[in-house]
């Protein structure tokens, strides 16, 4: 993926308002980022660790999403796995809920997924990242299908969103 600033961030969300996309928090080590090793920028904001945001380019440009995490009541941790990138956590991965894009996400109609909680999709699929023991399943597939199946994956949803 290639370096984005916090202009080209904030005018790619396709689910929230320009107001919104202007005040929310865009990480400030953009310069930082491993950029060659993701498929899409994803972070938490500090101030609320509810809100969640994701990035990825595409044909047109890069597109946004913003997120809400929705925490387990449960109270006990168990195994789950990203629907992005099928890593498994114990405790770390999140459903995460885009208000869709438009009219439909203005009266309320949202899209979920499994992801990651840290949102680190790409550097666990690569192995810059660990997930602890038994975090990647073992798989026949090449690191560059697994890239291309991540990505597909949070395309589908992207479009869910957008729909």
């Amino acid at each position: 993926m290639k370096p984005l600033t916090e202009q080209e961030i904030r005018s790619a969300f396709v689910n929230c308002t320009k107001g919104e996309a202007k005040r929310l928090s865009v990480p400030r080590d953009l310069t930082d980022r491993p950029w060659d090793d993701l498929d899409f920028l994803g972070w938490r904001d500090p101030q609320a660790p509810d809100r969640a945001y994701l990035v990825t380019l595409s044909d047109g440009g890069p597109r946004a999403l913003a997120l809400r995490a929705s925490h387990a009541t449960s109270g006990h941790l168990r195994r789950s796995m990203c629907s992005m990138c099928l890593t498994t956590h114990t405790g770390g991965v999140s459903l995460m809920v885009a208000a869709r894009a438009g009219r439909r996400g203005q009266q309320g109609d949202s899209v979920g997924a499994y992801i990651c909680s840290d949102l680190a999709c790409s550097l666990y699929v690569r192995g810059k990242k660990d997930a602890g023991t038994g975090g990647r399943l073992q798989e026949s597939l090449t690191l560059e299908e697994k890239i291309r199946r991540t990505v597909t994956n949070l395309d589908a949803f992207i479009a869910k969103v957008t729909a």
